[in-house]
């Protein structure tokens, strides 16, 4: 049985990429950036990265580009002494056959294990023995442990029942889940689950939601990928930490701020997270089209006095 991913907080990673040139409306690849935003989260407590996630744009990266940009976080990380340090690579592709075309560049590449999109150009009429079927299908050539991607935003709400992630437990290759939506039912009923195919060793579940922390870590879930932790790391550590050490009324106080300040993340989605990386750490990333980031200060002052305390909460403790 593959070893899923170990329980603590994740960051799926925006790609940055710099402006476009004059020639092209593509920007390119910004390596050195890319660089510079792993290993402050690497530093700073994060259990490890998803490359090329939803946040990471993966659907307007090219798999050249793919093997580029998670084989230079993988030798940038060996250089800096992280070695083995877990890299989880995002694929959002409706077919099987390209699904594992990106699963065996990002495993050459030096991931680790594969966060695999549920496909949903299909979703009303795909049953719940089509989407066993077609994760088995992966799972079974996959030279890289997956996790079960279910973000309805994306996926055209496709739905995917409890007992279809419990029969996809079983596979020997399935190790996990990560779940962006806010249903607290499917992350108990998977999370508390009696099935040994469903124990933390081999299968772990996460929110794609840090709002949602303090309860999906009491019914036994993981931990998050969690975009507000590409921004402020060190608080979603220490609120991971309040909650497993069982000091629920920090927690709480702690949970609230973090729950005001995934409004941006959450709302603005992949704009939203670079938004808060370049206003807090100075990191600027232009998005590929169709989305166009950028946020005016009258638009931005929304948000100021709740990431004002974030900042607060990142640099005092």
């Amino acid at each position: 049985m593959a070893s899923p991913p170990h329980p603590g907080i994740y960051v799926p990673v925006p790609t940055f990429f710099s402006k476009p040139s004059a020639s092209s409306p593509v920007p390119p690849l910004d390596l050195d950036t890319q660089t510079k935003h792993t290993l402050h989260l690497a530093a700073n407590g994060i259990k490890g990265l998803v490359l090329l996630g939803s946040t990471g744009e993966s659907i307007a990266v090219t798999n050249a580009e793919r093997k580029t940009l998670i084989s230079h976080v993988r030798q940038e990380l060996d250089k800096a002494n992280y070695e083995s340090y877990p890299l989880i690579a995002g694929t959002a592709t409706q077919g099987i056959e390209d699904t594992l075309t990106q699963l065996r560049i990002s495993a050459d590449a030096g991931a680790q294990w594969g966060l695999v999109l549920a496909p949903g150009f299909f979703a009303t009429c795909i049953t719940q023995q089509g989407i066993i079927e077609w994760y088995t299908a992966i799972a079974d050539q996959s030279p890289l442990p997956i996790l079960i991607y279910h973000y309805p935003a994306v996926s055209n709400s496709i739905p995917i029942a409890a007992s279809t992630f419990t029969t996809l437990s079983a596979h020997s290759n399935i190790c996990g889940a990560k779940l962006s939506h806010g249903d607290l039912t499917l992350h108990t009923l998977l999370a508390s689950s009696p099935l040994d195919s469903m124990k933390l060793d081999h299968f772990t579940t996460f929110t794609g939601l840090g709002q949602q922390l303090l309860p999906v870590l009491t019914v036994g879930g993981a931990g998050a990928i969690d975009g507000l932790a590409a921004i402020f790391p060190k608080t979603l550590v220490r609120l991971y930490a309040l909650i497993k050490d069982g000091k629920l009324d920090g927690a709480r106080r702690l949970q609230e701020i973090v729950a005001r300040g995934e409004g941006l993340v959450v709302g603005r989605g992949v704009v939203g997270a670079k938004e808060g990386v370049k206003r807090v750490l100075g990191w600027e990333s232009e998005c590929r089209l169709p989305l166009k980031g950028g946020m005016t200060d009258t638009e931005w002052g929304q948000w100021k006095e709740i990431y004002a305390e974030l900042e607060r909460e990142e640099k005092e403790r």
